[in-house]
C-alpha cells in the first residue's frame, strides 16, 4: 500500500477511522472526509503516515465536487475510494418524519453515488483503482424498523452490482460490503443490550482489507459478514 492514496468517507468516527488507522499503518497516504471537523481532526492526529482532511457534506453534489476537486490538485489520483458515510434512523414506517427520510436518502445513498461518480472517469483512464461500498446486511433483507433505511441501503446494493457490471471490462474493481450490527455509536444508542455481541470494528476493518488486496484474475464484489447470536 505504500504511496497509494485512499479516500475514506465516515472517516471521523467507527469503521471508517479503523480503516483509516489501518491503511495509515500499511503505508498508504489517507484521505479523511468527514462532517465533523473536530473528529477528523481527531483520528488525523492520531494516525502514523502522511493524511489529509477534508471537511464535506456528502449529500450536496456541489461540495462533493469541491473537495475531490481540491483532493486531485492537493493530494494527487484516488486509488481507492471507500465509502463508509451513513446515518440510520429507526422506527416504524408511518412514524419516520420526512426530515428523516431525506438524511437517509440524501446521504446513505445519494452521497454515495455523488463520491463514486468523482472517481470513476479518472480510474479508468488510469485502468486502476477500487471502489469499496460499506453497504450492511439491510441492505440485503429487510429488518423492521429499519424500513427507510433499508431502501437507502438496497438503493446502494443496486447502485454497486450495476457500477461492476459497467466497469467489468476493466481493471477497476468494484466491492459491497454487508456485515450485521457493528459495536460503533450508530448502534450503542439503538441496542444497548446487545451492544457486547455486535462485530468489531477491527475485525470488519481486517475483513475489508484483506478481501480488498489485489489478485491476478479475479475480482472479490461482495463480501457478507453476519453476527453470530449466541
Amino acid at each position: 500500500m505504500k504511496e497509494k492514496i485512499v479516500t475514506i468517507t465516515g472517516a471521523g468516527s467507527g469503521l471508517g477511522a479503523r480503516l483509516a488507522k489501518k491503511y495509515s499503518e500499511e503505508g498508504a497516504k489517507v484521505v479523511l472526509l468527514d462532517i465533523s471537523k473536530e473528529n477528523l481532526s481527531r483520528v488525523s492526529e492520531s494516525l502514523p503516515g502522511e493524511n489529509h482532511t477534508y471537511v464535506v457534506d456528502i449529500s450536496s453534489n456541489e461540495n462533493v465536487n469541491k473537495v475531490f476537486n481540491l483532493i486531485y490538485s492537493e493530494v494527487g489520483g484516488i486509488d481507492i475510494l471507500i465509502n463508509c458515510a451513513g446515518i440510520g434512523r429507526f422506527d416504524l414506517a408511518e412514524k419516520i418524519d420526512g426530515s428523516s427520510v431525506d438524511a437517509m436518502i440524501d446521504i446513505n445513498l445519494k452521497g454515495t453515488i455523488y463520491c463514486t461518480q468523482q472517481v470513476i472517469s479518472s480510474m479508468k483512464k488510469r485502468n486502476q483503482g477500487q471502489i469499496i461500498n460499506i453497504i450492511s446486511m439491510s441492505g440485503k433483507r429487510p429488518v423492521v424498523t429499519e424500513s427507510v433505511y433499508c431502501a437507502s441501503k438496497y438503493g446502494v446494493t443496486g447502485f454497486t452490482q450495476a457500477l461492476a457490471l459497467e466497469l467489468e471490462n476493466t481493471n477497476v474493481r468494484v466491492m459491497g460490503v454487508y456485515m450485521g450490527n457493528m459495536a460503533t455509536e450508530l448502534w450503542k444508542g439503538e441496542k444497548p443490550d446487545n451492544f457486547n455481541k455486535f462485530i468489531s470494528p477491527d475485525d470488519m476493518a481486517d475483513i475489508i482489507m484483506e478481501n480488498a488486496k489485489y489478485r491476478n484474475n479475479l475480482s472479490i464484489e461482495e463480501v457478507m459478514v453476519k453476527n453470530i447470536r449466541n
